[in-house]
């Protein structure tokens, strides 16, 4: 009997040992590598780049075409060289390029050339954003959509070139609702504030579904292409819709980026529902923020935001606390996902996707 008094502590102390070495812990939060995939530094201050070394944060810099076309490329572009050069183990860089001459009879080569310098700088990809499908249009006045031929010949250069093209196409469904039926409280703020991209008020405009179909033409087009879907691909409101894209799309990956509130409100009503989802695709999903600066916050404010998103989300993904976000207005739990599917959320996914060195 005295024998079998001595083993019980040993068999609590080696469940102790086994549980510490399946998941993570918030005090893990420092020692761990992590990269967020989607931020928009738009300044040459280099406060960002070093908190995230701080917090064992790599960067990937995306540039956009947004309301001032080639000037925003170029622009947009220049300050993620500005941060690479600062910060080359740190800030990597996602390029884009404008369809604000779509119909200039030198507009394919232009890109192409574009491409290839940023390529040559060390760009690991490039973005389309919603401006492509929603916003810019040809001089018919027809809006251009992602899956038009011209597009063809640069995607075709992007894979040659074995580089990923990132895509913000579309936005999230709740665009299409009226406010008080939106399901997460950033949506609402945004959608609000900027009436423009606020489908609901713009009923002429496409719907969600003929968006996600032409970038599912385009990327049943160029099968091989490697592709990130930012934002969780616009599809963010529904994960088994999801999964059911990324079951018909192998060369698909999505980010979380500016997404996190619909994750909190379904794991909210399902948690085990967007747990299991995230381990059977925890080869497909990577870490993102959306987070940026543009040289307007005081290092003080930018800092706590920083701090608060990064270690909220590490929270969310690492340990089953109930937790309370104001992205929603319900309380959820913690999914506390093993330590190999949270290994490749924040950091194996992004250098596998983006053909990253370790």
């Amino acid at each position: 009997m005295i024998k079998y008094l001595f083993i019980i502590p040993f068999l609590f102390n080696l469940m102790a040992c086994v549980q510490q070495e399946q998941w993570y812990s918030m005090e893990d939060y420092p020692d761990v590598k992590k990269l967020d995939v989607h931020i928009h530094l738009n300044t040459d201050r280099s406060f960002f780049a070093e908190k995230a070394k701080e917090d064992n944060f790599r960067l990937i810099n995306v540039s956009l075409e947004k309301d001032d076309g080639w000037n925003d490329v170029y622009g947009k572009f220049r300050y993620g060289l500005i941060q690479h050069k600062k910060f080359p183990k740190t800030v990597e860089m996602v390029t884009a390029f404008a369809v604000a001459d779509w119909e200039d009879e030198n507009w394919e080569s232009k890109v192409i050339t574009w491409l290839d310098s940023c390529f040559d700088q060390g760009a690991l990809g490039v973005k389309v954003w919603k401006n492509i499908g929603m916003v810019s249009r040809d001089t018919a006045g027809n809006l251009i959509q992602i899956d038009d031929a011209r597009f063809d010949p640069i995607f075709r250069f992007i894979q040659e070139q074995d580089k990923t093209l990132m895509g913000h196409l579309g936005e999230p469904k709740n665009c299409w609702l009226p406010l008080d039926s939106m399901t997460t409280n950033n949506n609402r703020r945004y959608f609000e504030s900027h009436p423009e991209y606020y489908m609901y008020l713009h009923p002429e405009m496409p719907s969600h579904e003929e968006l996600m179909e032409a970038r599912d033409n385009m990327l049943a087009k160029h099968s091989d292409l490697r592709f990130v879907g930012a934002h969780l691909g616009s599809l963010e409101y529904d994960v088994d819709v999801l999964a059911r894209t990324l079951d018909r799309f192998p060369n698909m990956s999505v980010d979380l980026a500016a997404r996190m509130g619909n994750l909190f409100y379904q794991t909210a009503s399902d948690r085990e529902k967007v747990r299991d989802f995230l381990i059977r695709y925890q080869d497909r999903i990577l870490y993102g923020t959306d987070l940026g600066d543009d040289g307007q916050r005081s290092r003080e404010e930018l800092s706590d935001y920083m701090e608060a998103t990064w270690k909220r989300d590490w929270e969310y993904f690492v340990t089953n606390n109930e937790m309370q976000s104001e992205l929603i207005d319900r309380p959820f739990r913690g999914l506390q996902l093993p330590k190999e599917v949270v290994d490749k959320v924040f950091y194996h996914n992004a250098v596998k996707w983006f053909g990253m060195e370790e």
